[in-house]
């Protein structure tokens, strides 16, 4: 069946700010569901508040409502859309779902008439309500583990006296884990039953039996109104029950599984998904399998919405599932739909891959002080990365080298730990780094069986690990000179990168390199097709690996790179790597708008990124993408292959940036602000003696590189002293000191984690006001996009205070020394494109906190505020194709417009929950109000010194 020809308008809810549990995956998924929609003529409508994404963006939908995601909100909508046909609720998480059943039972849809299409209500709460899926699978047959529910204390009480310790407990209608834990012990067992009760908006937990050890697995399905079901990807977690699917390092496809037993979880799953409900669209299914000979399957959840897992499935496979599904929803059956790849092939079919996917959680333990980082069964990482490789050990390897922690792959970096008891404990109580920590284990000579017994970890990962140790110890026995080549091609076969070569064979990074040049042992590209090759792919998603060469028949030797260089000037746009705190998705905005605004000026787009959450690693937002480590070997082997114009760094956040200094010394052309200026600004003390010299005042400061030389810099500036280390993001590692004990003990801490750091001790300008400025230059001239007031006072960074745009309490003096200032530095930075600038304002001086020549957080927030392609127009200087005087800058803005921080501090308990220097929050959400009297603003301006810590 054809496209409903009664749908012409659709309501798509977002998912709102970025938190724990529910990140830029569902951004990903309504940007594809938007584009899909529009594709057939239907006029969109979206709520969604999250100024940060590409989702919120104008040219996605039809109209876009940057509003607070509530029922209020959802009537104002249909008030002024009479004509809305549909709502689709399957692409935001599991607030849009949330949101869609209380508009349901407040009688809503009814009232204005509109369909629920992708999924249907009752599927939701059979699925969210755990008592009525156990009974639904009871019924169809499908095994689950002994649970019950219960919605009151004495219940809880009575089922764990029935089924004994350990226990599960979950909260029902909750998302990335909430109120779900483990119980070992009886006398832990009140206090985590009465949290989850709390936690649950209903009030109910299922008690299930605990799983511990066995298997997990998620299948990702499509089901359209004909019943026909495609399995897109299967995904097994290397991490046994009792971790978080989104805090378990996952695999496609399954490793380990028979194909038996995978047979029999196929068709549980395309018989759990249509016993749920009768809707067209996608479904994430999980089961448990029993690790013994009998691989006995129990489920135990299905989410009937696209979920975190999709965003991961659809980049591992090139399916892009979000966008089937939102056509499923509107009526077309997968045999009606086209492959979106290889163009020539129809979406019923599944994928088949000729490679190993890794994801790798990211987590931000360090930004919460006293969290518990034990991984559990409620979710704490705030990003993911996803390496591509022909074998498991190269994709494991590639994803460890994309985390941005200091880490080269597993082992060979000298980072390990040695200490036996430590190990043992970490292999007990899994954390955040046990990928490496086995590698650790195995290299102190603990045994698999040891390692296995512990971890519950399947034995044929343990040895893959193993084999990587037994190679690095084969390759310490050579030199750089005497490495033999089919060692050094086996080596990068298994992934371990040049630097990690070099640390075995006690040489430079760069010997290696020129060696595996010399070798002839190259990097070669191939596409991520979705068919293993069995027909030709149209579109140009790319990784790399080593391949031993072949030999015609004339003795010719080579191996086969299926990416194609033309002849096109390119442009190469570096990605912003995994989420995390201070780094999040407002610079994959900016990443696709680099590349859209390059692509409007005539370049061959190339976007390098390994984040699979995003819209910049979606097949077809750049003309060519590279689903590669933001790591340099990566990076270079890509710019030698393809030989572009320039790289932009401006636009990936730190991430891009750091990669600047090696991009200038191999003569590499950095688009827009060159590395000088970008180095100038980064290192605190010449930045200050740049303000210096343009008489632009500043807080009194000093240098120091040791705790010895921070002790005397204390002795001339007074205390309170705020410290800051050099090239951070979301203000690590800040702090305010106001003794010396304080200050001794932080800059040792500093100077341990990140060494060879300059520090710079500004005397902390104590009540102070705090505004920053973003702007636009192209070296000449200079627009100042928007100024943004603080509504909480200078010392709590930027990430987290309120900001109001424009500014609600700044006089025209203050105003004209911001204005004047950021032309002033902008210029003497020789900025070619975006620039942020920081304040602080005291006694009517406006003084300079810190100033950022790239694209910062609060560019998109400004671009949705004013309606104005700020990107867009920056790239176009960055590319030298337009001047500043080009623009026509036109901003609307009627009131106010605050950027609001979210955070997500209810995933970890015990932790202090004051603000301050260094950020917290996992994302913003926007607020317009009419005027100062707005009630929220009066809220918010009364509470802000309630957080201020040092």
């Amino acid at each position: 069946m054809p496209k409903n020809k009664n749908l012409k308008s659709i309501l798509l809810i977002g998912s709102g700010p970025i938190i724990i549990g529910q990140a830029c995956e569902f951004d990903y998924a309504g940007s594809q569901a938007l584009r899909s929609l529009r594709e057939d003529g239907i006029e969109t409508i979206l709520i969604n508040s999250n100024p940060a994404t590409i989702m919120t963006d104008p040219s996605m939908a039809d109209h876009v409502y940057l509003l607070p995601l509530n029922t209020k909100s959802i009537v104002q909508i249909l008030k002024k859309h009479p004509h809305i046909d549909a709502v689709l609720p399957t692409m935001g998480g599991q607030t849009a779902l949330n949101l869609c059943i209380e508009a349901d039972e407040k009688g809503i849809w009814k009232d204005f008439d509109v369909e629920l299409i992708g999924v249907d209500i009752d599927a939701i709460n059979i699925t969210e309500d755990r008592d009525q899926f156990k009974n639904l699978m009871r019924d169809i047959g499908i095994p689950m583990a002994p649970q019950s529910s219960a919605n009151s204390f004495l219940k809880g009480k009575e089922i764990a006296q029935e089924f004994g310790f350990p226990l599960v407990i979950r909260s029902s209608f909750t998302l990335g884990g909430a109120g779900a834990s483990f119980v070992f012990e009886e006398k832990d067992f009140d206090k985590l039953l009465s949290h989850g009760l709390e936690v649950s908006p209903v009030h109910e937990v299922m008690i299930d039996k605990a799983l511990l050890g066995w298997k997990e697995y998620e299948l990702e399905l499509l089901r359209d109104a004909n019943d026909n079901v495609v399995i897109i990807c299967a995904i097994e977690n290397m991490d046994p029950m009792g971790i978080h699917t989104g805090d378990s390092i996952t695999v496609a496809p399954a490793m380990t599984l028979s194909d038996v037993t995978y047979q029999k979880m196929r068709d549980m799953a395309i018989h759990m998904m249509r016993s749920i409900g009768d809707f067209a669209g996608g479904c994430n299914v999980q089961f448990a399998v029993n690790p013994d000979n009998e691989e006995e399957i129990i489920a135990i959840e299905i989410n009937p919405r696209v979920s975190r897992s999709s965003a991961l499935a659809s980049k591992a496979t090139g399916y892009p599932i979000a966008k089937i599904a939102a056509k499923l929803a509107i009526g077309y059956n997968l045999d009606e739909l086209q492959n979106q790849i290889t163009k020539s092939t129809s979406a019923l079919f599944e994928p088949t891959l000729d490679y190993v996917i890794v994801k790798i959680p990211r987590w931000n333990f360090d930004k919460f002080e006293g969290s518990d980082r034990t991984l559990g069964l409620q979710m704490k990482s705030v990003g993911e990365v996803m390496g591509i490789g022909r074998s498991f050990q190269e994709a494991l390897h590639k994803a460890t080298q994309s985390l941005e922690i200091k880490r080269n792959g597993l082992g060979a970096d000298g980072k390990g730990y040695k200490n036996y008891e430590q190990i043992i404990e970490k292999l007990t109580y899994a954390s955040w780094d046990r990928v490496f920590v086995i590698y650790d284990a195995i290299q102190m000579g603990i045994p698999l069986s040891r390692i296995h017994e512990i971890t519950k970890i399947d034995m044929w990962f343990l040895k893959q690990y193993e084999e990587l140790y037994m190679m690095e110890k084969e390759i310490s026995k050579y030199t750089v000179d005497t490495l033999p080549r089919n060692l050094m091609l086996e080596a990068k076969q298994r992934g371990f990168a040049d630097r990690q070569i070099a640390h075995m064979l006690e040489c430079l990074e760069s010997q290696v390199y020129n060696k595996r040049d010399e070798l002839n042992i190259k990097r070669v590209y191939k596409l991520v097709d979705t068919c293993a090759a069995e027909f030709v792919a149209q579109t140009p998603y790319f990784y790399s690996t080593f391949e031993s060469e072949m030999e015609t028949a004339d003795g010719n030797r080579f191996s086969a790179n299926e990416s194609i260089v033309t002849d096109k000037k390119k442009v190469i746009v570096l990605g912003s790597g995994p989420n995390r705190i201070g780094q999040g998705i407002e610079f994959d905005y900016c990443c696709v708008h680099g590349v859209l605004a390059a692509a409007e000026c005539g370049y061959e787009t190339i976007m390098i990124n390994c984040n699979p959450e995003t819209v910049s690693t979606d097949f077809d937002t750049a003309d060519k993408l590279y689903f590669e480590p933001v790591f340099w070997e990566h990076i270079y082997d890509i710019i030698r292959h393809e030989k572009p114009e320039g790289v932009i760094v401006q636009l990936g956040g730190q991430t891009a940036l750091k990669l600047a200094e090696k991009l200038d010394r191999y003569g590499i052309k950095i688009l827009g602000t060159s590395y000088q200026a970008l180095d100038l600004a980064e290192d605190r003390g010449s930045f200050s003696r740049l303000l210096k010299d343009l008489n632009i005042p500043y807080p009194e400061f000093d240098v120091a590189e040791t705790a010895d030389e921070a002790l005397a810099v204390a002795d001339r500036l007074s205390f309170p002293l705020l410290v800051r280390p050099s090239y951070v993001l979301g203000g690590q590692g800040m702090k305010i000191v106001i003794n010396k004990d304080e200050l001794e003990e932080h800059v040792v801490d500093l100077l341990r984690k990140i060494p060879n750091n300059k520090l710079l001790l500004d005397h902390y300008l104590d009540g102070a006001i705090e505004a920053e400025a973003d702007a636009i230059c192209d070296g000449e001239d200079v627009y100042i996009i928007g100024i943004m007031e603080h509504i909480e006072p200078c010392g709590i960074h930027s990430g987290d205070s309120n900001a109001t745009l424009p500014p609600f309490n700044l006089g025209d003096l203050v105003l004209e020394q911001i204005k004047d200032h950021t032309r002033k530095i902008a210029l003497a930075l020789e900025t070619v494109g975006l620039i942020n600038i920081q304040f602080a304002i005291k006694d009517d001086k406006v003084y300079i906190i810190e100033a950022n020549p790239r694209a910062s957080r609060t560019v998109p927030f400004i671009a949705k505020a004013y309606k104005e392609p700020y990107v867009n127009y920056a790239t176009k200087v960055m590319l030298g194709e337009k001047k500043v005087k080009d623009f026509n800058f036109n901003p609307q803005l009627e009131g106010y417009a605050i950027k609001q921080p979210v955070f997500s501090f209810n995933k970890f308990p015990n932790v202090d929950k004051k603000l301050g220097p260094e950020m917290k929050s996992t994302g913003e959400s926007i607020l317009f109000i009419d005027s100062l009297r707005d009630d929220e603003f009066y809220d918010l301006y009364a509470r802000r010194k309630m957080y201020l810590s040092k």
